[in-house]
């Protein structure tokens, strides 16, 4: 069976309560995520091993978190204890026409602090097959470019599939580097790339004149954007665009794209109103479709079911997503309805 290894940073998240603005009532709802350790509980939740390996401060913040996620089943044995504080980010949730809005607060993180030579990567792949990291863990800190750097080599070079979604962050690419001074290099050993279009043009400097006009978007644009970014990477084999439209915080349409260098194929639009959390809605999709490839025998079908359970997050409040195979295969087979199941 595939086994699947995540690196990155898991946050405390507070958020507040329901749709309300910051302190608009003194509460803040407590729980955990963090974009790699999200993709780690949508891939047990449907029945395959996956490891989250991380550096984290010794103290009962920790501890709890690591209770939660061994709870999904997730394998926290190489996460490692070192200096520096649990880090957190605060969401409130927009609606209609007024934006979520997330605030960061990981400086001096335990793993921002971490040196390049913090975890042992023979140990932590020993017997996996795969290795997911985002561009989220590049960005903390120029020692955790480091640390991802070394992470995706010695995955290759014990011969791991590593799929990496570039997820650019504006707001954390603070210590000096550009995230394209990063990206360009960590891209060179990855197989699959997880994007969407300002992913690729801000982490990788590949332009791509997409736009969405009439409430429609240019699939065949996505299509050269693909194709630019296989023939700069020739190591990557495959690459997933999603597709969000957005007519207001609350109410997306969502589809997405895969390209193995001969096959362009498009997904199924979903309509999702009345949007209850979208945060961790690409890591939702970044582990479908890791189930989809390792568990499905074309393309086609892995997009699908990455889409329809990224579909179903938007659903469900908190960074993860807490839906089981059984759900998603109704969905993606056309069962959407929403019909009470008794």
């Amino acid at each position: 069976m595939s086994k699947v290894v995540t690196l990155g940073e898991i946050m405390l998240r507070l958020k507040s309560p329901g749709l309300e603005r910051f302190f608009q009532s003194p509460t803040l709802e407590a729980t955990f995520g963090g974009g790699e350790a999200n993709v780690a509980v949508s891939l047990r939740n449907y029945g395959m091993e996956a490891a989250f390996v991380t550096v984290l401060p010794d103290n009962d913040i920790t501890k709890n978190c690591l209770y939660q996620l061994n709870g999904f089943g997730v394998d926290t044995s190489n996460v490692v204890l070192g200096e520096g504080r649990f880090g957190i980010y605060f969401l409130e949730s927009g609606t209609n026409q007024r934006p979520s809005k997330v605030i960061y607060d990981r400086a001096y993180s335990a793993l921002s602090l971490a040196k390049p030579d913090a975890i042992d990567f023979a140990k932590a792949f020993n017997g996996a097959t795969w290795f997911h990291i985002t561009g989220i863990t590049p960005a903390v800190s120029a020692s955790c470019a480091e640390l991802s750097l070394n992470a995706v080599k010695a995955a290759k070079d014990m011969g791991l599939t590593v799929s990496c979604d570039l997820n650019y962050r504006k707001n954390l690419w603070k210590y000096g580097k550009d995230a394209k001074e990063i990206m360009c290099e960590l891209v060179k050993y990855v197989d699959v790339v997880i994007a969407n279009e300002e992913d690729c043009q801000k982490s990788l400097g590949i332009e791509n004149n997409s736009e969405v006009e009439a409430g429609v978007l240019d699939t065949k644009k996505y299509e050269e954007l693909a194709k630019n970014v296989m023939n700069t990477y020739k190591n990557v084999k495959k690459i997933a665009i999603t597709l969000r439209e957005s007519k207001s915080a609350t109410h997306n349409d969502w589809s997405a794209c895969i390209y193995d260098g001969k096959e362009f194929y498009v997904s199924k639009k979903y309509e999702i109103k009345n949007i209850l959390d979208r945060v961790g809605g690409g890591d939702s999709f970044a582990g479908g479709l890791i189930y989809g490839l390792n568990n499905y025998d074309n393309n086609a079908d892995a997009l699908e079911f990455a889409v329809a359970a990224s579909c179903l997050k938007h659903s469900i409040s908190g960074d993860f997503n807490r839906v089981s195979l059984s759900e998603v295969k109704a969905l993606m087979g056309g069962d959407g309805s929403g019909r009470v199941q008794r």
